[in-house]
């Protein structure tokens, strides 16, 4: 299945699960209108386990209470989630772009959830940042909590995957805030999310994804998830042994090559740029910079 958040155009304030009849053109399921006993929120849907994704698959057969693509607005696949995990450095041909060795550990840090905005929504370019770069990831969201995860369990408590874009202003990343992360990572509107939950049974195969970046239609990052050192398993048990995870929890995995800050000469966002990440299987997410 294919789960999203959205408003109706013209009441903005009424957030809804859906359920995609299908990626692109088709219309989206409104899970309350058809069970009015469900929630209104993704995270609150996944914190009911099996019982929420019965009811949208239930909902998604019948055929009822269709809203049409023109008549919604899709929001982040979850809002306010307790956790935004990040892990840096997770692609092989990414540690290779910047001649930097391969990570025995997980590399974590994080973003706040108020960085995450809606697949189509604007990134905002911070007067505080001369340089702001694109990141295409591969995120999941917990679907089941845990602490102390065993690998081997660790997909079962992954609702499903989406599409990232871990907005990066390199200055405050890389020269200030002592070279910790989070402020550079961390400005609103850095995290656009989405289109879709894709859930687990819906991804055929989440290790051998394509996955690219496109800047004003120039694609500037190609790769595969192949790639990644630490893969969606080894995260979750990883992250667990510290935290207690619960639902809606958010993991972007990684980048792969083709950032802008490794070029030559760097090359950055400015206002009136497009920028478009897509995995094959999630879809796209498309943000104009202003």
């Amino acid at each position: 299945m294919r789960l999203v958040q959205f408003v109706r155009r013209g009441a903005p304030g009424r957030v809804r699960v859906g359920v995609e009849q299908g990626p692109g053109g088709l219309g989206v399921v409104d899970l309350k209108a058809f069970e009015p006993s469900m929630p209104s929120t993704m995270r609150e849907l996944l914190q009911l386990g099996d019982e929420g994704l019965d009811c949208a698959r239930r909902a998604l057969s019948s055929g009822l209470c269709v809203v049409e693509r023109s008549d919604l607005q899709l929001l982040s696949p979850v809002l306010a989630p307790e956790k935004v995990v990040c892990v840096g450095m997770n692609y092989r041909d990414h540690c290779l772009e910047q001649n930097a060795p391969i990570p025995k550990e997980p590399i974590i840090f994080s973003k706040f959830p108020s960085a995450l905005t809606g697949p189509y929504d604007d990134i905002i370019l911070p007067s505080e940042s001369q340089e702001v770069d694109w990141e295409v990831e591969l995120a999941f969201v917990i679907g089941r909590g845990g602490k102390h995860i065993k690998e081997e369990d660790a997909l079962s408590h992954v609702a499903g995957f989406t599409v990232a874009n871990d907005v990066s202003a390199r200055d405050w990343q890389m020269k200030r805030n002592g070279k910790q992360w989070l402020l550079g990572k961390t400005f609103d509107s850095f995290c656009p999310l989405g289109p879709a939950l894709v859930t687990r049974d819906a991804v055929g195969d989440p290790r051998s994804l394509a996955i690219r970046c496109l800047v004003n239609g120039d694609t500037v990052q190609s790769s595969n998830t192949d790639q990644m050192i630490f893969q969606t398993e080894a995260l979750v048990a990883w992250v667990s042994k510290f935290v207690t995870l619960t639902p809606g929890d958010v993991f972007l995995t990684g980048t792969p090559p083709g950032v802008g800050v490794f070029r030559k000469p760097p090359v950055f966002l400015k206002k009136g740029d497009v920028v478009e990440c897509h995995i094959d299987q999630l879809g796209s997410i498309i943000n104009k910079v202003v």
